[in-house]
């Protein structure tokens, strides 16, 4: 089945979060059934002098100035097809101030718990203009594994540089430091032909002032193979209206299976460019603010406004967490 087009030729994968325009036509069919085996995850590492530009380069400013990813996606697809810089439809529901509760469409996380912690905004540099994600950090043999999108560490041939993490950011702010990636790491799938199915990334950040991030900020679990339609909180930092990328924002409900693709879970969500690469937990405690990581925000259909999607954690996610907490 192709995937539904607008009348400007782009499918806005994430409704505001990726440009699946920019996928072939022939990629959008549905995915046959995983296989861990094949080529293993794709990696880059950076060099320490890298990883102390990167460092140094994320003033609070810069980040403040960072521009989703998605949204500088959106614009270059308008551009190259001489269409409006709409950066895709908007959403008409308003972030809402209400405390935690289920469901949830989208609203500021006001409760507390490790979440709080262990998501945080990813920032990085694109063909040289700065934009950022959201990433979790997960429990893993390392203790300094995150999980983030695919195109969150690399998009269109090329990795990001200026690769951080920075947890529980606050406006500028890096309450538990920034920490730089020595290692990035995508799925074989993602790297090869940008399989929306397996838009998946990682990233083993360095340790910061002595101590491993898990150790600093905690860790979520992580599930593989846990199976469809589970109660789902989705966590991310989106940047674009009606977000500005200064609070954490959830969303909460039963999951679905995705009718076009397959593979992937669906849930009720409103959030904009900048929450690509967050955390879908199943199993979650609202007062422990733990669970277990089992999707990224990763895409959305521009006729399904307010629905987020996001890729089946199975045997290939699997192999990319392996081989990212053994680095």
């Amino acid at each position: 089945m192709r995937r539904h087009r607008t009348a400007a030729g782009i499918l806005l994968a994430v409704g505001a979060l990726l440009t699946g325009g920019l996928l072939d036509a022939g990629a959008a069919t549905a995915a046959p059934p995983e296989s861990a085996s094949g080529p293993s995850a794709a990696a880059r590492t950076a060099s320490s002098a890298e990883q102390h530009r990167a460092r140094t380069f994320w003033t609070a400013e810069r980040m403040r100035a960072a521009t989703p990813l998605d949204l500088l996606l959106t614009r270059q697809a308008a551009k190259r097809l001489k269409t409006p810089e709409t950066g895709g439809p908007s959403t008409t529901v308003e972030p809402t101030a209400a405390p935690a509760s289920f469901p949830q469409a989208g609203g500021p996380w006001t409760g507390s718990g490790e979440v709080v912690s262990t998501s945080g905004r990813v920032f990085f540099t694109f063909q040289g203009r700065t934009a950022s994600c959201t990433g979790n950090a997960v429990t893993s043999q390392n203790a300094s594994t995150v999980i983030t999108a695919g195109h969150c560490v690399k998009y269109q041939g090329s990795w990001h540089t200026n690769w951080v993490f920075v947890p529980a950011y606050d406006n500028g702010n890096a309450p538990y430091g920034k920490w730089t990636a020595a290692t990035t790491l995508t799925t074989p799938q993602w790297e090869t032909s940008e399989d929306i199915n397996y838009d998946i990334g990682a990233a083993v950040v360095a340790p910061l002032n002595g101590q491993k991030l898990a150790s600093v900020v905690g860790s979520q679990g992580i599930q593989f193979n846990g199976g469809y339609n589970k109660q789902m909180y989705s966590f991310g930092f989106p940047a674009a209206s009606p977000y500005d990328g200064t609070k954490l924002i959830y969303c909460s409900g039963n999951s679905s299976k995705d009718f076009l693709l397959t593979q992937d879970h669906g849930l009720a969500c409103n959030m904009t460019g900048g929450s690509s690469g967050g955390p879908w937990l199943t199993g979650f405690s609202e007062l422990a603010g733990t669970g277990l990581q089992v999707s990224v925000n990763s895409f959305g259909y521009v006729f399904l406004p307010n629905q987020m999607f996001g890729p089946y954690f199975g045997d290939v996610a699997k192999a990319l967490y392996d081989k990212a907490q053994a680095a």
